[in-house]
């Protein structure tokens, strides 16, 4: 029987030093991206994309997540008083659209032990794991797009995205080959990844980016990986051993990746999606034109 990714796990606890002093009390993932924090972009693709439960990753700092996610009782009441029925309707969606699950990662020691940290819930079956800090505009979603190969393979796949010259470095990098005649030339079969190379030292120009759809058996794999630097576990190790296992594809997704979790990024991503609302477009736009720039 075909299996199905029902599951969405996002690592949240990070401390968010880079937005400082603005992170020092509120989670980055609550940052907020023209009128809606970071996260929910996330969680938002994931729901479009078929799952059906939210697991969230947390740490110290980060009641804000679950507070956003939750019913606000005083809040409707007062909306629903002074019949303000648009803003009752969106704050009652967010609450309305998810099971959400919260897992408390007492020390953020790295991304691989965040993930291993789902465990108990997500239990022996697929899942994706989206990093919110990667808001991705597609259509359909990037999970979506991934979720239609993993259908097919039954195996591992990773959001893959160009990147040329020294950014390469940043990144963690596919050695690869292609898939031939399948998914329109953008399905690669994963070889080995390489974390973060120098440009001259990089298997080619294809990086992984924070959308993933893993097995179960990464749990094993991740549990077996010994920690580096800082006792953080990574998984990029995790996903390496897992491809001594069992085979992983990654994918070429079809849309447009902003890094909010860069300050310059977060600033695109803002001015992009106001221009492409309705209410907001127009007059930003003028405003833009205006600049003595």
């Amino acid at each position: 029987m075909a299996m199905r990714v029902r599951k969405a796990v996002f690592p949240a606890a990070g401390l968010g030093t880079r937005f400082l002093p603005a992170t020092k009390a509120q989670p980055k993932e609550m940052l907020p991206l023209v009128d809606k924090p970071i996260i929910q972009y996330g969680v938002e693709e994931a729901l479009a994309s078929g799952c059906d439960q939210i697991i969230i990753i947390t740490g110290r700092g980060k009641q804000a997540i679950e507070d956003h996610f939750d019913v606000s009782y005083e809040l409707e009441k007062m909306l629903q008083e002074r019949n303000k029925t648009d803003l009752l309707q969106i704050v009652r969606q967010i609450s309305d659209m998810i099971h959400v699950f919260y897992v408390r990662q007492k020390e953020a020691l790295g991304l691989g032990h965040a993930v291993l940290m789902a465990r108990e819930l997500v239990g022996n079956e697929p899942f994706a794991v989206l990093l919110a800090d990667d808001v991705i505009d597609a259509n359909p979603p990037c999970l979506k797009q991934m979720m239609n190969v993993f259908e097919e393979t039954q195996c591992s796949v990773v959001a893959a995205q160009i990147i040329e010259g020294k950014a390469i470095s940043a990144y963690g990098v596919l050695d690869m080959k292609p898939v031939p005649g399948k998914f329109d030339g953008r399905l690669y079969q994963v070889r080995n990844m390489v974390e973060k190379p120098r440009l001259e030292d990089a298997p080619s120009n294809l990086a992984i980016i924070g959308r993933y759809i893993l097995t179960p058996t990464v749990f094993e794999t991740l549990s077996e990986v010994k920690a580096g630097a800082g006792g953080e576990l990574q998984l990029t190790d995790g996903m390496r051993m897992l491809l001594k296992k069992e085979k992983m594809f990654a994918y070429v997704y079809d849309g447009k990746r902003h890094d909010t979790g860069d300050k310059l990024g977060f600033l695109k991503a803002t001015v992009e999606f106001a221009l492409k609302r309705e209410d907001l477009g127009g007059p930003l736009r003028e405003y833009l034109k205006s600049l003595k720039l």
